[in-house]
């Protein structure tokens, strides 16, 4: 593993002096939260290149690195993602679909994970992130997913509401502290959610960080395996002085 992260931390910095050197912007494929939090370990190195992040929303969890701006290269371009809409032929006939099927129909097409974004559902119906160039041939080969014939189109933008946290919720916690907050959240034992973060299994904005850290409002927390909320802060405190904390969970 240390070897692959060596090499992809190394691409990086190929992308940002080619960006440089030719004036061209330069984009990585999807990266996953792993790949971001070794991307932001370099990151203070990288930003002379114009380094930004985008998934296709504000919310996306997967996001491509884009390396050249205006100014270096001295024109501007969109991040290279397109959104497809995957909805059933019948809804009266069709499974009901998971992430896990939809992301299985597409890897079914023999293409790589960094091809595809976040992957959304709602009502039934697919919608996924996916680099351009891949877009046509999704469309074109994808015909279902699990037992539902699928038909894949090109779409503009998310329908209102997708893609976004949707249920909010009060804990009552100990402190502000992140191992705190996880552990309310996700039903967990504060042992539990301590051995998550020295795993390097909990992000916070895309990067890694310590348990005992206190957690910022709006900050974007994701536990590999368990899921990923929006932090809101202190909405009261109890008698005994205990803070109830706000959240938005990610469904």
């Amino acid at each position: 593993m240390q070897n692959e992260d060596a090499v992809f931390v190394n691409r990086l910095y190929d992308l940002a002096e080619n960006a440089c050197a030719t004036s061209k912007y330069r984009f990585t494929p999807f990266l996953g939260l792993h790949e971001q939090n070794l991307l932001f370990k370099e990151k203070a190195s990288l930003e002379y290149a114009g380094l930004t992040l985008w998934g296709g929303q504000a919310e996306c969890e997967r996001r491509i690195a884009r390396f050249g701006d205006e100014t270096i290269c001295g024109y501007e371009v969109p991040f290279p993602i397109t959104l497809l809409c995957l909805r059933p032929v019948s809804q009266k006939y069709a499974d009901k679909l998971t992430h896990r099927d939809v992301l299985g129909a597409l890897m079914g097409l023999g293409i790589e994970r960094s091809v595809v974004g976040d992957i959304y559902l709602h009502d039934n119906v697919g919608y996924c992130f996916v680099l351009s160039h891949m877009a046509q041939m999704i469309c074109n080969e994808l015909s279902a997913a699990k037992h539902t014939v699928l038909q894949c189109e090109v779409i503009d933008e998310l329908p209102q509401g997708v893609g976004i946290a949707q249920r909010n919720e009060i804990f009552l916690v100990a402190s502000e502290r992140l191992d705190c907050i996880v552990a309310a959240v996700f039903s967990l034992s504060r042992e539990t959610a301590a051995e998550l973060f020295r795993h390097e299994k909990v992000f916070v904005n895309g990067r890694t960080a310590q348990g005992s850290r206190t957690a910022e409002k709006n900050a974007i927390i994701s536990v590999r395996g368990f899921g990923r909320f929006r932090y809101e802060g202190v909405e009261s405190v109890s008698r005994k002085g205990k803070p109830r904390v706000s959240v938005w969970i990610y469904e």
